[in-house]
């Protein structure tokens, strides 16, 4: 196995980031620009949504498809009370919202993008990535959803108490004055603090963006729960098989072995759903947080090249 630093020198470009207003709202966005792009690959992320997690996926994704694509990560909350007043109001965004919001984000930001649009997205984004497809099914050519949460999983202890969690307003605020009480601490003790709990695995990217401000603020950590909330009360429904099995052709998952958000009984539905859908199985024990390892940043982000360019084969 190559050392951390090995892996990451292989990502020679680096992403930048960038503030732009989408509905109103003031919007974080990484993105790296390819000279000649021969697709854009849109990336939404997870919850608690904040692309810097995926730094190393991306600039590892970019490095892997040769420079043949632009990428843009696009952060799922909007941005700190920094730059919106509305989160000093204590604004909360549901899913529907957060789904919303990336549709007017294509329809403003990349309306004059001429090449085909991949989506690549991490556990809730998938659900959000396929609302996307349906909107735009013309412009996107395929989409990828890494670790999908794309329905509830009844077998799953932590599912339930963190849908007690989200659900009980009263312990929603009191886990987020504690989460936002890390600001109290000096940066370098708030490191130290979540580099001990996490274990020494995870990368300086990802302890960095643990402790940066957009997590270790209230209403950030309030609008993860409230999201999560109205996460589980959407999922509760079946998946769309229809719409799946009509669009099976431009689907593909990646499970994991041990992951209660997207479990391989996920994994054989869709199998017998949508049976013309790609789907792989992660057996490398990088788990539903690939993004906060850099040897799982770099093996997913090899593993979403090779699905584009089989997809694509004139990037080959």
């Amino acid at each position: 196995m190559e050392s951390e630093k090995e892996l990451m020198n292989k990502a020679k470009t680096h992403v930048t980031s960038r503030l732009c207003r989408v509905s109103g709202l003031m919007t974080e966005i990484m993105e790296i620009e390819a000279d000649d792009p021969k697709f854009h690959l849109l990336f939404i992320p997870g919850n608690p949504g904040v692309v810097p997690f995926y730094k190393d996926f991306l600039e590892s994704l970019y490095e892997f498809l040769d420079g043949n694509a632009s990428i843009t990560g696009l952060f799922v909350f909007c941005d700190s009370n920094e730059f919106d007043l509305d989160w000093e109001c204590g604004r909360l965004f549901s899913l529907r919202d957060q789904i919303d919001h990336k549709v007017d984000f294509i329809r403003q930001e990349m309306e004059g993008v001429k090449v085909p649009i991949v989506l690549v997205a991490h556990s809730i984004g998938s659900y959000i990535s396929l609302d996307i497809l349906r909107k735009f099914s013309e412009k996107v050519v395929y989409c990828i959803g890494l670790y999908p949460f794309l329905s509830l999983n009844k077998q799953s202890t932590k599912q339930s108490l963190i849908g007690k969690l989200a659900a009980s307003s009263v312990l929603s605020a009191i886990a987020s004055f504690l989460i936002a009480s890390l600001r109290l601490l000096p940066m370098w003790a708030a490191r130290r603090l979540v580099s001990n709990s996490l274990g020494a695995s995870w990368s300086d990217t990802a302890v960095q963006a643990a402790t940066c401000t957009h997590l270790r603020q209230y209403h950030t950590m309030r609008n993860v729960l409230y999201m999560a909330m109205t996460e589980f009360r959407e999922l509760a429904a079946e998946p769309d098989w229809e719409f799946m099995r009509e669009n099976q052709s431009k689907l593909a998952f990646l499970f994991g072995i041990d992951d209660h958000w997207g479990p391989l009984q996920l994994f054989e539905e869709i199998s017998k759903q949508a049976p013309g859908t790609s789907l792989s199985i992660e057996r490398e024990g990088h788990t539903h947080a690939f993004c906060c390892t850099v040897a799982g940043s770099v093996w997913v982000a090899q593993h979403v090249a090779t699905l584009i360019k089989n997809r694509f084969t004139h990037l080959q």
